[in-house]
């Protein structure tokens, strides 16, 4: 009973940290690969789950912005608008699934570690703050639905430096590429969204269908638990994350990232990570 209450106590602290940190540009997978390390939450369930409850997480996307995804799916004609919009979400999954196909092993043998997650905040940090001075001002207020598929391919590339170097940010790397394409902070966000949808459904399924795990009674409540408290969080945290974008630059999360790199590099130096 002890050990059930502690797993299922790990799988919320992790739910919520998914539930913050997904659709932030501060990586979801670092801090759950972090906060997993500190609090032992590590094995082959713990990397099921957290693959699992970003599906909550995504959820969330879907029913925030539910009636832009309705209306573009009744628009699916060649020349609609939803054609155009979903034609520029799938170009600019094309290179993230190449890259997670031909590299996914890799990535998961040497890269999934704290140190070379410590070392993406702090990269992602800096090239954060140079992006939005170099490219913000530039930007022109475009709707997250009318991306070009030029542009859409851009993003697409840049969100393969989350896949290879994880920690980067999936949605630091789209943001940044939306804004070297010109897109708004908002507009980059919110496409960065939608580009999850495909991204991380589509990463989950190939995850699952290749662990070919069978789970307890017990582990089943407690990916639902996390799934759940994945959504709810994540709720609350993009509709914030989107009206702040509104009113202030990137710059504070790009701190908070490096800050907290160093943090772990420092914390590592000593062999206390």
């Amino acid at each position: 009973m002890g050990d059930n209450l502690l797993l299922f106590i790990k799988a919320v602290i992790i739910g919520i940290v998914e539930g913050i940190t997904e659709f932030l540009p501060i990586s979801s997978t670092g801090h759950m690969i972090v906060v997993g390390h500190f609090i032992d939450f590590t094995g082959p369930f713990a990397t099921l789950f957290e693959i699992v409850i970003q599906l909550g997480a995504i959820l969330a996307i879907v029913v925030l912005y539910r009636g832009k995804i309705l209306d573009s799916l009744k628009h699916l004609k060649p020349g609609d608008s939803g054609f155009q919009f979903w034609g520029a979400v799938a170009i600019g999954f094309i290179p993230f699934g190449l890259a997670g196909f031909f590299f996914h092993d890799i990535i998961e043998t040497y890269m999934m570690f704290p140190v070379p997650v410590a070392m993406a905040l702090v990269t992602g940090g800096i090239w954060m703050i140079f992006a939005e001075n170099r490219f913000r001002e530039k930007s022109v207020p475009t709707d997250s639905l009318k991306v070009t598929w030029k542009q859409a391919a851009v993003i697409g590339l840049f969100q393969c430096l989350a896949l290879v170097w994880p920690g980067f940010s999936r949605s630091a790397s789209t943001i940044i590429g939306g804004w070297i394409v010109g897109l708004t902070t908002v507009a980059a966000a919110e496409f960065s969204f939608f580009l999850a949808l495909p991204t991380m459904v589509i990463a989950t399924g190939y995850s699952l269908i290749k662990m070919d795990m069978s789970l307890t009674g017990f582990e089943w409540l407690t990916l639902s638990v996390g799934f759940l408290t994945a959504f709810l969080v994540a709720l609350v945290v993009v509709e914030r994350f989107v009206r702040y974008l509104k009113q202030k630059p990137m710059k504070g999360f790009a701190i908070y990232r490096i800050c907290f790199g160093v943090f772990l590099l420092v914390l590592a130096l000593f062999k206390l990570l």
